[in-house]
């Protein structure tokens, strides 16, 4: 899509960061291409009321798994409304660092009991878990309508104790005042509802030669069943964030211009 000359234009399908310091400006900045920011997806709590109805006893597990900050949000959202106090002992298991100290702005951060995996993908953190899952019993706080079933059967095959309460729900924002607008050379997606809502906006959506980024191994999945090309994938050893996958991308394609 891009011609000799242009400017590459990249989609980030999330909020525009709220500092100037993003390292996406400095992305920017330094490989001189166009930054958009536009979420394709919005969360809906559950209220407390309604949480009840699951009739699961926050109470009685001794660990919860997280794969994302918005979980981790209404997870303690659901705690304070239904006035539940989450024990100290208490075991963190997240999807990736990043994840694991967002747990900052709730809890004491001990690494004895916040664990994650080395790499963002499910099977790091089935390894760490795999060490301490003994005598534990597992809440993974998730979407209405978005599981992760290769979590969910991990557990299921390890014998563990587990409970998958909704506790929000995902909702597909209308794109299209973004992408009728410009035509964009990267789209860079970071959950399956994401790529959802592409094709709930644009039910016969083509690739196009557009290149797709994918945050997650989830989001990488939910690309690729739906018949898109995946070009930029993060998590990877050299490029844990998507930002650094960008970058890696960027610095390939400055080089054939």
């Amino acid at each position: 899509m891009i011609k000799n000359g242009d400017k590459q234009r990249i989609l980030i399908t999330q909020p525009r960061p709220e500092t100037d310091k993003s390292p996406y400006f400095e992305l920017a900045k330094k490989y001189d291409v166009e930054l958009a920011f536009h979420p394709f997806i919005r969360l809906e709590p559950i209220p407390a009321k309604d949480f009840r109805k699951q009739k699961v006893d926050i109470a009685q597990y001794t660990a919860v798994i997280f794969t994302s900050r918005n979980a981790i949000d209404h997870f303690f959202r659901i705690c304070e409304e239904m006035k539940v106090i989450v024990s100290q002992d208490t075991k963190y298991f997240c999807i990736t660092e990043a994840v694991a100290l967002y747990l900052q702005k709730f809890i004491l951060y001990r690494k004895r009991k916040v664990f994650y995996g080395a790499d963002g993908l499910n099977k790091s953190m089935f390894d760490v878990i795999n060490k301490h899952k003994e005598n534990e019993k597992f809440l993974y706080p998730c979407s209405e309508n978005q599981q992760d079933n290769e979590i969910i059967n991990w557990l299921k095959h390890n014998n563990c104790g587990f409970a998958t309460p909704f506790m929000y729900r995902t909702i597909s924002n209308d794109v299209k005042v973004v992408l009728d607008q410009s035509e964009y050379d990267i789209i860079c997606f970071f959950t399956p509802s994401g790529v959802k809502s592409l094709f709930d906006n644009y039910p016969k959506f083509k690739q196009n030669g557009t290149k797709i980024g994918a945050f997650g191994s989830n989001t990488s999945k939910a690309v690729e069943e739906a018949g898109l090309t995946l070009d930029i994938k993060a998590p990877q050893p050299q490029a844990p964030s998507m930002v650094s996958a960008l970058e890696k991308y960027l610095a390939v394609v400055g080089k054939r211009i």
